[in-house]
C-alpha cells in the first residue's frame, strides 16, 4: 500500500512516496527479561536487519555478503561494532567531538562475536561477508555484547547468507554464591564471577569469562546454567528463519582433493611424520615441512606420467593444501593413538619453563618468563591516580586504574610487517590478561597507584597470551606492589576423533597443536581458582565431562607453573624501585580543596613546582602526594597543611604583616586567614605607632589569644616576647586590660 505526503521543499511541491512495510517482532523471556527481536523496518537493503532490545538496550546488527567471492584461503568475515554515544545522551570528548576509531571495549565485543561465528560458516563460503551493530539506545543497565551477537546470528539466520544454525549467549554471574542469568551492570559490580557462554541447540562453542578465584566445580556449573539459559533465544531465531528468512545462497562445491592426496600420501610413505618426529623447534620442523612440500610440487611438476596438472588437478596451490591435510592428519593421529605430541611430551607435559625478574634497571619491575619457545618480558610502571584511563564509551564504567596492554612484534614469529597501531587480537591478549590480574590488584585505598603492565612478546609458539599472565605476575611483585596472590596461566588443547570417540586432552599447547586441534582453551587463576576463562571449539561441541576434565589438567599445570614462579620471587617486595613514586595520602576538609587549589589552580602549580610533586585531588577531600624523595613530599604535606589548618587559640603562628593601621597590625598566619595585633600586644614596650615596630611584608611569631564568635582573631606579639602563657596573654590583651610596664 502506498500513500503520498505533500510538503513546501523551498518554492515548489514535492510528493514522498512512503511504502508500508511489514514489521515482524518476535519476544521470549530468559531469567525474567524480555528479549525483543523486530526486522522489517529498518536496513532494508541490508542482506539481513534485526534490532534486539533488552531492557532499554537497543543495538540495529545488519549481516550483508558481497555478491562476488574473493580468492583467499580464509573466510573473509568482518565484524564491527559501532558504539555511538548518542544511545545514552552523550557527546564524545575529544576536539572533533565525534565518534574515532573503535574503543577498546568495542573491540572485545567485536571478538566476541566472531569467534563463535566463524567456526560455522559452511567451508566454500568465500563471499566478503560484514555484520554490522550500531548501538540505538543503551540504558547502562543491560551490556551490550549480549543482544549484539544475538543480534549478528539473528541477521544471518534471516538473510540470503547460508548460515546453518542459530546460536545465543548469556552472562552467568554470582552474588552471594548463586548463580544468576544476565546480571545488570550494578549486579555485576557485586558479583564473582562474569561469565559469557555463546552455543548453538546442541553444544557450547564459545567461553569467555572473569572470575575472583572461582572453583572449577562452579565454574562447569556456571557454563551448565548458560547453555540452558540461553536455548529460548535460539529457538526464537529458528522461528524467525522458518517465517521471515531469505532464500539462502548455493555454497560453491569445494572440490576434492582426494586424487591429490592419495597420490601424495603414496609417495611420501612415512617422511611425513619422520620429519615431524625428528624435528624439535618451531623453525627447524618449519623448514623441514617447507622443503618436502616444495619437492613434491618440483617432482608433480617435472614427472611425464600423464599428469596434466591442468586436466588432472595437481596445481602447485592443490597439491600444498592436501599436503597441509595429511600433516594434518599425521600429527592428529599420532596423539591419538601414541599419545605422542610433536615435540615428544606427553600430554599433561607443561615445556620447559625459565624465570627472570629485575631485567631493567629503570622500570618500576620487570619478568621475564620463558616456556619453551614462547618468551613475554612484562614491565610494570606506577603512576599516580590522576594518570588512570578516562574511559569515553557505553560501558559503565568511567575509568579503571590498572591498565595491561600486549604488544606482538613480528620478529616474535621470526617475520617481518609493517608496525601500525595494535591489532584487535592485541588488544583481545592484553585485556584476557588484565582481566587474570584484576581481582589480585590492591584497592586504591590501600595503594593509591595506578598501575600499567606491558606485556611484550619477544617469541612466540602457544599462548603468549598465558606468558603475559605469568610474566606481569612477576613484574608486579618484582615492582612491590601487594597483590593478594600470584597468578598463573595455561593453554589448553583438544584432538578428537568423533568415528571412535577417542580424545587426548594437551596441556600447555604449541603453535601446531593449536592450529591442528580442536580447541583452544586458555585458564588462569591463582593457587585457589580460576581468575579468567577463554575457550574456543572449533568442533561440534564436547561433553561436560572432557570440559571437567580439561578444567582439572589446567589446574594441575597452573600450580606446577606457579612454583616455578615462586622459587625465584616469592612475594611482592617490600621495597619499590628507588624510581617509582612514593605517594602520601593526606585528607582535608571537602570545603576546604578551593584553598589548596586557588584561584585558577596557581596555588596548586605553586606547590607542586616548588616541592617537586604530582598532585591528585579527590572530591572527598583525599590528596595523593606523589615524589620521588621523601623531603619533598613532606614539604608539600606541610604546605597544604597550613593552608588548610584550622586557627587554634594558645597557638603560636610565624605570620606576615599584610596591613598596617594606626591602631594595630594584620598578619596573616595561614594562607587567606589573618588576624589583628594591636598596637599594645606589638612589643614588650610601650610603642607610639605600628611602623615603629612592623611594616608590611614583615616576618613575626604570634599566639592567637583570641577567636570570637565571629572568627574574627586577636593576636599577640608581646605574648612571644615575655613568654606568656594563655591565660596572662588573655588577660594582658583584653579590653581595658594590663599593659606592659616598661
Amino acid at each position: 500500500m502506498e500513500t503520498t505526503m505533500q510538503g513546501l521543499v523551498g518554492d515548489d511541491l514535492a510528493e514522498i512516496a512512503l511504502t508500508d512495510k511489514k514489521v515482524h517482532r518476535y519476544s521470549t523471556t530468559i531469567a525474567g527479561k524480555e528479549f525483543v527481536l523486530e526486522t522489517g523496518k529498518l536496513a532494508g537493503q541490508a542482506g539481513g536487519a534485526v534490532t534486539v532490545q533488552l531492557g532499554d538496550t537497543i543495538v540495529l546488527v545488519t549481516a550483508t555478503a558481497s555478491q562476488e567471492p574473493r580468492d583467499i584461503s580464509f573466510l573473509p568475515l568482518s565484524i564491527d561494532l559501532e558504539e555511538r554515544l548518542y544511545a545514552a545522551g552523550r557527546i564524545p570528548g575529544g576536539f572533533f567531538r565525534r565518534e574515532g576509531r573503535p574503543s577498546e571495549s568495542a573491540i572485545l565485543v567485536d571478538r566476541l562475536i566472531d569467534r563463535p561465528l566463524r567456526p560455522l560458516f559452511p567451508k566454500g563460503w568465500d563471499y566478503e561477508t560484514q555484520i554490522i551493530i550500531t548501538t540505538l539506545s543503551s540504558d547502562g543497565e543491560n551490556f551490550l555484547d549480549i543482544p549484539a551477537l544475538i543480534g549478528s546470528s539473528a541477521a544471518l539466520m534471516i538473510s540470503d547468507i547460508p548460515f546453518p544454525e542459530p546460536i545465543a549467549i548469556v552472562r552467568v554471574g554470582m552474588i552471594d554464591d548463586e548463580l544468576i542469568i544476565n546480571p545488570t551492570t550494578d549486579e555485576l559490580e557485586e558479583s564473582q564471577l562474569d561469565l559469557r557462554v555463546a552455543g548453538t541447540a546442541d553444544a557450547i562453542i564459545m567461553v569467555e569469562c572473569g572470575a575472583d578465584e572461582v572453583s572449577e566445580d562452579v565454574m562447569l556449573e556456571a557454563i551448565k546454567l548458560g547453555h540452558d539459559a540461553m536455548q529460548p533465544i535460539i529457538a526464537l531465531q529458528a522461528r524467525m528463519a522458518d517465517e521471515v528468512g531469505k532464500p539462502k545462497r548455493e555454497v560453491p562445491p569445494v572440490e576434492s582433493e582426494d586424487d591429490v592426496q592419495q597420490a601424495l600420501a603414496d609417495r611420501l610413505g612415512s617422511r611425513l611424520g619422520e620429519v615431524v618426529a625428528e624435528t624439535t623447534t618451531k623453525e627447524e620442523r618449519g623448514e623441514a615441512l617447507d622443503a618436502l612440500r616444495d619437492e613434491l610440487v618440483d617432482a608433480f611438476a617435472e614427472e611425464d606420467e600423464g599428469l596434466d596438472p591442468s586436466v588432472d588437478g595437481f596445481e602447485p596451490d592443490k597439491i600444498k593444501s592436501a599436503f597441509n591435510d595429511l600433516l594434518k592428519e599425521e600429527v592428529r593421529e599420532t596423539i591419538l593413538e601414541r599419545g605422542e605430541r610433536p615435540d615428544g611430551r606427553g600430554s599433561r607435559d607443561v615445556r620447559p619453563i625459565a624465570v627472570e625478574v629485575e631485567l631493567s634497571p629503570r622500570a618500576h619491575g620487570s619478568g621475564l618468563f620463558s616456556r619453551g619457545e614462547t618468551q613475554v618480558l612484562s614491565i610494570a610502571t606506577l603512576g599516580t591516580i590522576g594518570e588512570e584511563q578516562r574511559l569515553d564509551t557505553l560501558r559503565p564504567e568511567e575509568s579503571k586504574r590498572y591498565i595491561h596492554h600486549y604488544n606482538f612484534p613480528p620478529f616474535s614469529t621470526g617475520e617481518t610487517w609493517f608496525l601500525r597501531s595494535p591489532k584487535r587480537r592485541e588488544i583481545g591478549h592484553g585485556a584476557l590478561a588484565e582481566t587474570a590480574l584484576r581481582p589480585m590488584i590492591p584497592s586504591a585505598e590501600d595503594f593509591p597507584y595506578t598501575l600499567r603492565v606491558v606485556s611484550e612478546a619477544l617469541s612466540s609458539n602457544g599462548s603468549t597470551s598465558m606468558a603475559s599472565v605469568c610474566a606481569s605476575t612477576l613484574a608486579l611483585m618484582d615492582a612491590g606492589v601487594p597483590i593478594h596472590k600470584p597468578v598463573s596461566g595455561i593453554a589448553m588443547g583438544l584432538v578428537t576423533d568423533p568415528d571412535t570417540d577417542r580424545y587426548r586432552i594437551l596441556t600447555d599447547i604449541q603453535g601446531m597443536e593449536d592450529h591442528l586441534g580442536d580447541m583452544d582453551f586458555k585458564v588462569a587463576g591463582t593457587s585457589e581458582g580460576i581468575n579468567a576463562l577463554q575457550m574456543d571449539i572449533k568442533i561440534k561441541g564436547i561433553s561436560y565431562e572432557v570440559m571437567a576434565e580439561a578444567l582439572e589438567q589446567a589446574r594441575e599445570a597452573r600450580l606446577f607453573i606457579l612454583d616455578q614462579m615462586t622459587s625465584v620471587i616469592a612475594e611482592p617486595r617490600e621495597e619499590m624501585s628507588p624510581y617509582a613514586p612514593r605517594i602520601t595520602t593526606v585528607k582535608i576538609d571537602p570545603e576546604k580543596i578551593g584553598k589548596v587549589i586557588g584561584p585558577g589552580g596557581k596555588m596548586i602549580r605553586a606547590i607542586t613546582e616548588e616541592t617537586d610533586t604530582k598532585i591528585d585531588i579527590e572530591d572527598d577531600g583525599t590528596i595523593f602526594i606523589a615524589a620521588t624523595e621523601g623531603p619533598a613530599a613532606e614539604a608539600a604535606i606541610e604546605w597544604i597543611n597550613e593552608l588548610t589548618a584550622e586557627p587554634e587559640v594558645g597557638k603560636v603562628y610565624k605570620g606576615k604583616v599584610v596591613r598596617t593601621t594606626g591602631f594595630g597590625a594584620f598578619v596573616e598566619i595561614i594562607p587567606g586567614t589573618d588576624g589583628m595585633v594591636h598596637i599594645s600586644q606589638l612589643s614588650d614596650h610601650h610603642v607610639k605607632s605600628v611602623e615603629d615596630v612592623v611594616r608590611v611584608g614583615d616576618e613575626i611569631l604570634v599566639m592567637i589569644t583570641n577567636i570570637d564568635r565571629e572568627g574574627k582573631i586577636r593576636l599577640s606579639r608581646q605574648a612571644i616576647l615575655e613568654g606568656w602563657d594563655l591565660e596572662t596573654a588573655r588577660e594582658m590583651d583584653r579590653p581595658g586590660g594590663g599593659r606592659s610596664r616598661r
